[in-house]
Order: C-alpha cells, then structure tokens, then sequence
C-alpha cells in the first residue's frame, strides 16, 4: 500500500536522512512547524514503515575491517524451499554485510567485509562453499568505493 505524502512528510525525511540524530524541535524550526505536529508526523512515519530504523553507520576501515569484497553465487537449485534455505544461512554470517537475490546467471550477490584477505579466503572455502546447494561462487575484491548513498534519492 502506497501512503500518500506531502510536502512536510518529504522535507521531514529528507532531513532525518541526513541526520538520524537531530532533535524533534530542530527537525520542527528546519521544516517550519511546531515541534508537536512534527513529532506525529514522524511517528506516523514510523508507523506507516516508510521510517524503518535508525543507525549509526560505521567505518569499517577504522574498525579494523579492512577489506570489502563481493562474491556472486550460484545454487543449484532455484526452488524456493532452497533459495529460503540458503537465506536462512547466509543471516547466520557475520562477514556477509549485505545479500541480494539476482535474476539471470547469478542467484545471489554477498557484499562481504573482512578484517583482510586471509579471512574472507577462509569464509568462502569453509563456508560458502562448503554450503549446501551452492554450484559456483566468483569473488570479486574491491579496489575503492566510488560512491556510498545508502539512503533514497528524495528530490
């Protein structure tokens, strides 16, 4: 179900978006209403599931985690009791920070974040691999990111 939105609701999440950590009266004085208006409307956002969570993105380079790395993965089976199971699985390792289900050739693409490379080859040989239904698995290491928007394009 689509909710309709208007002009204030866009403003609002445009600046929560940008800070997850400003103040219900700031948010009120940037988007021009009273901070108890403002305040029901961000919940009814909550509520509505367009605001999901909030979170403090990390550096994972500061934190020690000093390679990215993507693994592209076939199974070899795409029946849907199998592609649940291989999800279930892949929640379960803290190296995969992402995972994404593909049409095409792919079935699912990993983004992967290790403390180096030795780790990430252990993952994939011990793991990945190892895992049932999986038929292939290419690797690709990351040389720089270009570009980081995990957020959505509000106009």
């Amino acid at each position: 179900m689509k909710v309709r939105l208007d002009d204030i609701d866009w403003k609002i999440l445009r600046e929560l978006q940008d800070d997850g950590r400003i103040t219900n009266v700031e948010l009120s004085r940037r988007i021009g209403i009273s901070a108890p208006p403002c305040l029901r409307r961000v919940k009814a956002l909550e509520d509505a599931g367009i605001i999901s969570t909030y979170r403090a993105l990390l550096d994972e380079k500061s934190l020690g985690y000093d390679l990215t790395a993507f693994a592209f993965v076939g199974l070899s089976s795409q029946a849907e009791a199998d592609l649940v199971a291989f999800e279930e699985r892949l929640r379960g390792w803290p190296i995969v920070r992402e995972a994404w289900m593909l049409s095409g050739d792919i079935d699912f693409v990993l983004k992967c974040v290790a403390t180096n490379l030795r780790a990430f080859q252990t993952f994939i040989i011990e793991e990945l691999t190892a895992a049932a239904n999986v038929a292939s698995v290419r690797t690709a290491l990351t040389i720089r990111q270009s570009k980081n928007a995990p957020t959505v394009p509000i106009g």
